[in-house]
C-alpha cells in the first residue's frame, strides 16, 4: 500500500503545503501592496477590494505550482498575459508586482528557502514579461 509522500506529486504546491500556504502567499502579497508605500503604483492599478483577487490569483499559483487546476478549469483559454493584456503595465510596475510577489513568498515559505526563492524568481519574471 502506497503512502501519502508516495502518492502526493512532487511539485511546489505540495512541498511548500497546498491550497493553504498558496492563500497564505497570496494574503501576504496583497497586504504589501496595500501597506508599503514601494508598491503604491501597482496598488492604484486595482480595485479598492482585493477580495476577488485574492482567491483568483491563489486559484492560479494553485495550478501554476503543480496543485489542483481549479483556476484554468474556471477560464479555459485564458492565461495570465491575456488577462492582464488590457491593462497598461509598465517595466516599473511589473517589477513593483515581482518583488512584491517575492517578499511574500519568501515571507510565508521560508522552511524551503531555495524553493521559495526559485518560485519567486520565475513569478517576477513573468510580471515583468507583461510590462511595456
Amino acid at each position: 500500500m502506497a503512502t501519502a509522500a508516495e502518492t502526493t506529486p512532487n511539485t511546489p504546491f505540495y512541498k511548500l503545503g497546498g491550497h493553504e500556504t498558496m492563500q497564505a502567499i497570496v494574503d501576504r502579497f496583497y497586504d504589501l501592496m496595500d501597506s508599503d508605500p514601494a508598491y503604491a503604483e501597482l496598488r492604484a492599478m486595482h480595485a479598492p477590494d482585493l477580495s476577488r483577487m485574492r482567491k483568483s490569483l491563489a486559484l492560479f499559483l494553485a495550478g501554476w505550482a503543480g496543485g489542483p487546476r481549479d483556476w484554468l478549469d474556471q477560464n479555459p483559454g485564458r492565461c495570465m498575459m491575456s488577462v492582464h493584456k488590457p491593462y497598461a503595465i509598465t517595466k516599473q510596475v511589473a517589477g513593483q508586482w515581482g518583488e512584491a510577489m517575492k517578499r511574500a513568498i519568501a515571507d510565508v515559505a521560508p522552511e524551503d528557502a531555495e524553493l521559495a526563492k526559485a518560485m519567486g524568481g520565475v513569478l517576477e519574471e513573468l510580471a515583468l514579461g507583461m510590462g511595456r
